[in-house]
């Protein structure tokens, strides 16, 4: 009898052929969180406090406390973080289907473009040539921005807050809407703090990452990296959220496969 092709999946991994490139940022006290306007509620940083260390408090055991906001780091956002999404029963990140959690990913590497302008804003004509190029967004696919921001080590560089807020790029709402009403995607994923552009707070709607993709029970991946070691197709995300009872969202570690096997 011929091996299953899951058993062939992780033989495929063990020798190497299939690469798992891990997209997630390190987390620690240190990494930055979005800031908000001071009127709203603000996320606390990553904290971690040793319990024991092998010693008096636990002679065999090492482990800590931890807290944070539910989006820090590399994180997901689940619909019900944005009010678009409030009313969906399968919004949360215990109630959301776990099928939804492994998904194949197109990259669209817009780097050349967020060097030259850090207020760099996606269009679906951006999106269009990418698509001549590389082939039409197949539905169901995760859309990641390539823009090398997570390059920027130094967390003010990062956040990249001006006068008039932060300066990063991101979606334009056009480039939203095309996704969602005509390619149908799973969700929409940036190196970035947060999944909409710095500005996006004067758009129209508002914030559209978070307000269109959320309300069409889609889900945002934020804080990646390593994006220029995956193709611009063909890698499948692993992105499970930890499974938080009426969660919005919370950190997770993502992973991609990449297939490196000869075409033979």
């Amino acid at each position: 009898m011929g091996k299953s092709s899951l058993e062939k999946l992780a033989r495929d991994i063990a020798k190497h052929r299939i690469r798992v490139i891990d997209l997630t940022q390190l987390l620690k006290p240190s990494t930055p969180v979005i800031q908000l306007p001071p009127n709203f509620a603000p996320s606390a940083p990553f904290s971690i406090s040793e319990i024991s260390r092998y010693d008096d408090r636990g002679p065999a055991w090492y482990w800590n406390n931890i807290a944070c906001g539910e989006h820090t780091g590399t994180h997901f956002d689940a619909p019900i973080h944005w009010i678009s999404g409030r009313h969906l029963t399968d919004g949360a990140t215990h109630t959301i289907d776990p099928q939804r959690f492994i998904a194949p990913a197109c990259v669209l590497d817009f780097s050349a473009e967020c060097a030259r302008d850090e207020r760099f804003l996606v269009t679906p004509k951006h999106i269009k040539a990418w698509e001549k190029k590389h082939g039409e967004i197949p539905a169901g696919s995760w859309v990641l921005m390539r823009s090398d921001w997570s390059k920027r080590t130094d967390p003010a560089a990062f956040l990249n807050m001006k006068e008039d807020g932060p300066h990063v790029p991101g979606p334009g709402p056009d480039a939203v809407r095309y996704l969602i009403e005509e390619r149908d995607v799973h969700g929409w994923g940036v190196e970035a703090v947060g999944t909409d552009a710095g500005q996006a707070f004067a758009f129209e709607p508002p914030f559209p990452a978070h307000a269109l993709m959320h309300g069409a029970n889609k889900f945002g991946l934020a804080s990646l990296c390593n994006l220029d070691q995956l193709p611009a197709t063909g890698a499948v995300l692993i992105t499970a959220p930890l499974k938080i009872e009426n969660g919005s969202g919370s950190p997770l570690r993502v992973l991609a496969l990449v297939d490196d096997r000869d075409d033979d």
